[in-house]
């Protein structure tokens, strides 16, 4: 379980925290119930989303479960330096969609002494590092892993199957489009269906 960072008055400064894993995971969950918590503590909270993301709502980030909660949608991540300044808590779902500057800007808004807190997928369909994540995830204080269940065995899921042969890496879609696997019925899938 995750615990937030105590707040030292006299040295503050903002932290980096990434929530990642694949599709039906909860990670959206996760970082929705950590952003309500610090509104709650009526700390100032922004939340974001990359503009392409339009599958539930276009002004909120809603999880698989339609837990919601309202934010901005934004078409580059050097907004964010703009959007987020003096903000206490920063939340972005969906990171993996963002251009690879959002590592920089994530960094900045925490020196800045932000709390930032990301969520996003951690691997492609092909289980290949997705995007700007491995960087986020190697510059925050804290990673939470999350972990689907698999479809196919019950054990712990990680991997996002893309169920269609449609190519593009950007594919936004749910349950239709994707499963939850574990290593071995991933590795299972992708031998019997030739490469992802």
């Amino acid at each position: 379980m995750f615990l937030e960072n105590p707040v030292n008055q006299h040295q503050h400064t903002g932290w980096m925290e990434v929530i990642c894993g694949s599709m039906f995971s909860g990670k959206t969950e996760e970082l929705i119930r950590r952003l309500k918590r610090a509104q709650f503590a009526k700390q100032k909270v922004e939340i974001f989303k990359p503009k392409v993301d339009t599958r539930y709502a276009e002004e909120d980030v809603v999880s698989h479960d339609q837990n919601t909660i309202r934010c901005t949608p934004v078409e580059n991540s050097s907004n964010l330096l703009i959007l987020g300044d003096g903000v206490d808590v920063i939340g972005l779902d969906e990171a993996q969609f963002f251009d690879e500057g959002i590592i920089e800007v994530c960094n900045e808004l925490a020196n800045r002494g932000s709390r930032v807190i990301i969520a996003g997928l951690d691997m492609d369909f092909k289980g290949k590092p997705f995007g700007p994540m491995p960087g986020l995830m190697a510059t925050a204080e804290y990673v939470t892993k999350v972990h689907a269940v698999c479809v196919k065995t019950g054990n712990l899921a990680h991997y996002s199957h893309r169920k269609t042969l449609d190519e593009k890496v950007l594919l936004l879609g749910e349950k239709n489009e994707y499963e939850p696997l574990s290593r071995a019925a991933f590795n299972k899938e992708t031998k019997n269906h030739g490469p992802a």
